[in-house]
């Protein structure tokens, strides 16, 4: 199985200037590449709907491409290349040939995902030409990559890199024994450089999904909830908590940004306030990842097999609401104010982000995570098919007949868990009325109602 450490990388005076020295190398030849292929396209793109019968020719090429690209590097390693706009001689000979190759790699499924898309025919925006902030990292592979003893105290691991020698990087999660270095990644962070490990560990194995059956005992249901302050709904009855560490520094981010904006682009105040506002969203992100990293471990420690989770549409639910003209022109209100704080909300939350890790910790555990359509989950009693949770305002509601308070987002994540075991009713709309067709809560009732009655 392969799967990636990250570690802080503490570099000398030298290392910094050689490594800051391979970015511009590797942003130059990634422009550059980028540059040929949308010239390519401009001129050799003819419209549709269009076809004057007299026009001019150009000068017909081959089509760039990653080998074609590549094939070049061999001829820009014999001299200096000078960049016109700002003067510098950029050596190619000085950066590794894979890292070269992999920027090769980088420009050609970028500029794929453009015209054809990738393979779900989804297509990517146009591709942005880099600049020093947008373009923060490179690759190593090969020959000469090597780790090795770690320091007095096990606190630093050295690296060996082509070209550069031992990098000395903080211990701070043990290496697996016998896993094996394929793959090295160095980033520039706002504070810092960091280093990606990529490692096969053959020790841990692949758990195909389909050796794992789900059943009402090894599963378990999940909804995200989004209200006040829980996180996550699941089917065992528990409720985990949010965290919001974007609303809690919004202030200060407000205020930075302000300052920022009232200088002049391109001072020195300027760019320290842009790191000031850098490393506080640095920190927000961390502190969010360290949350989702340990709700998914918690959620492991449960000893389930299986974990449904309903499938959002975020982009759907962060998008604007539309406009509203009246006959005059002018816009009517449409309720933006309010949907931007719950757009805020969406995005603080990271719901997206959040299942993603629990996949990759899932499948190191040998679990698995689906995704399911949660259509009317959130309505419909998880015990007895009856529409109960019209309207969103509705968190709580009692049965007459079990005596019983029913939470709205933990019934919700029993009916995801129903979902997903191929449980839950056939719900139809006729007239606008929601009706129940094909019922099975017969056999998962009284599962239901034990956990409810925990709860």
């Amino acid at each position: 199985m392969k799967y990636t450490y990250q570690y802080k990388a503490f570099l000398t005076t030298e290392q910094k200037l050689e490594f800051n020295f391979w970015l511009r190398v590797c942003r130059y030849w990634y422009n550059r590449q980028l540059g040929e292929r949308f010239d390519w396209w401009e001129r050799h793109r003819t419209p549709v709907n269009s076809c004057p019968l007299i026009c001019h020719l150009p000068e017909l090429r081959d089509r760039p491409s990653y080998y074609s690209q590549k094939k070049l590097l061999p001829g820009l390693k014999h001299s200096e290349i000078r960049v016109n706009w700002s003067g510098e001689n950029l050596e190619f000979s000085r950066v590794p040939a894979n890292t070269l190759q992999e920027v090769c790699k980088r420009v050609d499924k970028a500029f794929e995902r453009f015209i054809s898309g990738d393979k779900n025919n989804k297509r990517s925006g146009k591709p942005r030409f880099k600049s020093h902030a947008r373009y923060r990292s490179f690759i190593v592979e090969g020959a000469g990559l090597s780790l090795h003893s770690c320091s007095v105290g096990g606190k630093f691991i050295y690296l060996k890199i082509p070209k550069i020698g031992l990098v000395k990087i903080r211990s701070h999660r043990h290496i697996p024994d016998g896993a094996i270095l394929k793959q090295v990644q160095f980033i520039n962070k706002n504070d810092g450089w960091f280093v990606n490990l990529k490692l096969d560990d053959p020790t841990v194995p692949n758990t195909p999904s389909e050796k794992i059956i789900p059943n009402w005992d090894n599963s378990m249901g999940m909804d995200a909830v989004l209200q006040w302050d829980h996180y996550l709904a699941t089917s065992e009855g528990v409720k985990l908590p949010s965290v919001k560490y974007l609303r809690r520094n919004q202030a200060k981010l407000s205020k930075i940004s302000r300052k920022k904006n009232e200088r002049k682009r391109g001072s020195k105040a300027r760019r320290k306030l842009a790191k000031r506002e850098g490393r506080v969203h640095q920190q927000i992100a961390r502190a969010r990842k360290d949350f989702q990293y340990k709700t998914a471990h918690s959620l492991m420690r449960t000893g389930k097999k299986v974990f449904f989770h309903e499938k959002l549409n975020l982009k759907g639910l962060t998008r604007r609401n539309s406009p509203k003209p009246d006959k005059s022109g002018k816009y009517l209100p449409n309720g933006q104010s309010a949907k931007s704080g719950l757009n805020l909300s969406w995005a603080d939350a990271a719901f997206g982000e959040f299942f993603l890790i629990l996949g990759h910790i899932a499948e190191k555990a040998g679990a698995i995570v689906i995704s399911k359509n949660p259509a009317y989950t959130s309505q419909v009693l998880s015990y007895r098919d009856q529409v109960i949770f019209t309207d969103c305002s509705i968190r709580e509601y009692w049965d007459e007949i079990e005596n019983l308070w029913v939470d709205r987002d933990i019934n919700a994540a029993i009916n995801i868990k129903r979902v997903g075991l191929d449980v839950f009713p056939t719900i139809k709309r006729r007239k606008g009325a929601i009706v129940v067709v094909g019922s099975t809560t017969d056999d998962t009732s009284k599962e239901v109602l034990r956990i409810l009655r925990s709860v």
